[in-house]
């Protein structure tokens, strides 16, 4: 029996609709076997999901995403196996959450320009103590009648050019991985099917990543079509990166796709898991861990 890995998803401590706890049981509920938080620059959810991951008879990856600048371009870096008390970690992230505020501040600011009123306010609201994200702002207009889905608002109101845009400098792709691997995880780039980066670009960004000690790339994912799957295969084999999987779950109504659903990886990937101890997973009857590389 082969193991079920989402190693990319996010609770309500960032940008998720569901709790820590709730997230790690819609997961088992969902057939995961293997699942990582990967809350947007935060960690603080990890202790609340590994209580629930004990509970519900699953293996929980510690796991943050970063956000970072290259070129000009906010890109995500996913931490895997992170420490999540390692000190420098926490510190820099906790500035990179004071300039998210401040961000969508601008993003409020910028939306009352063009006749949104009280967006930073909504989209607070809904994000509660959390950090504030792009997705909270798309949540805010889509239950105000301003686009149909939160597909919608961030094509129409929330990418570069468009009225709710805001220019921010977040860490640099080298402080980023890093500091993944400083504190003994693996650093990956997620979803780089989303980035349109184009060919040359995203070579570079691949050597310069590897030159970072950058781990792997997701190669199936979500907002990945079928082809992307094996033009990502091609890159991580020609790059000597490994490959990840992961859903990018955030909740009903503003995923691509549900939990438990995810294509398997091609077959010529070598997964991101291949050397991870899996602890307790035998114990449990799940798999056989010869089988899992």
């Amino acid at each position: 029996m082969s193991l079920i890995y989402d190693l990319h998803s996010h609770s309500n401590i960032s940008d998720g609709l569901l709790s820590p706890a709730e997230l790690v049981a819609h997961a088992a509920q969902h057939g995961v076997n293997v699942l990582a938080l990967t809350d947007h620059d935060d960690l603080s959810g990890l202790a609340l999901a590994q209580e629930a991951a004990t509970l519900h008879g699953i293996q929980l990856i510690n796991g943050v995403e970063i956000s970072v600048t290259w070129k000009k371009r906010t890109l995500h870096i996913v931490g895997l196996n992170i420490d999540p008390e390692f000190l420098a970690l926490k510190t820099a992230l906790a500035q990179v959450r004071i300039a998210r505020d401040l961000r969508a501040q601008q993003m409020g600011e910028a939306l009352a320009k063009v006749g949104i009123l009280n967006a930073y306010a909504g989209a607070k609201l809904l994000a509660k103590q959390s950090i504030m994200t792009r997705v909270h702002f798309a949540r805010f207009l889509v239950a105000n009648g301003y686009a149909k889905d939160t597909k919608a608002v961030f094509k129409k109101y929330l990418v570069r050019g468009k009225p709710g845009f805001a220019e921010q400098q977040w860490m640099d792709l080298a402080q980023a991985v890093d500091l993944i691997t400083a504190s003994g995880g693996m650093a990956v780039i997620a979803h780089p099917g989303r980035y349109d980066l184009g060919s040359v670009n995203m070579l570079e960004l691949l050597h310069e990543f590897r030159s970072y000690g950058g781990a792997a790339i997701e190669v199936v994912t979500s907002s990945h079509t079928p082809p992307q799957y094996q033009q990502f295969a091609k890159l991580a084999h020609q790059f000597g990166l490994k490959s990840s999987i992961g859903s990018d779950y955030h909740g009903q109504g503003i995923s691509f796709m549900e939990m438990g659903r995810l294509a398997d990886l091609p077959s010529n990937c070598v997964p991101v898991w291949q050397d991870w101890p899996q602890h307790g997973l035998v114990n449990n009857g799940l798999a056989n861990i010869s089988a899992l590389s």
